[in-house]
């Protein structure tokens, strides 16, 4: 399941970023789950914790930024020493 892009509304109407699952952001990726974890891992793209299990949930803004970044070097990318910015 892919999330549509969209901003949530606080009580104080503040915008706030969407958030998804590991297994969200890695179908987006068309990786699997542990590639996403190494890569938070890494510093290559951010988690927020959430909850007593600390379950890691990514901002479909970086996960789009990633898209980007892979696509463009048509999925051959050294994704290593790259980070999302």
């Amino acid at each position: 399941m892919v999330v549509e892009p969209k901003l949530l509304k606080s009580k104080k109407t503040e915008p706030m970023e969407v958030l998804v699952p590991v297994r969200d952001a890695a179908q987006a990726l068309s990786v699997h789950v542990n590639t996403i974890r190494r890569w938070n891992d890494r510093g290559i793209i951010k988690a927020y914790r959430i909850g007593n299990r600390g379950d890691r949930r990514f901002s479909l803004i970086d996960i789009r930024k990633l898209m980007i970044l892979m696509k463009s070097n048509s999925g051959n990318i050294d994704i290593d020493h790259r980070q999302v910015k």
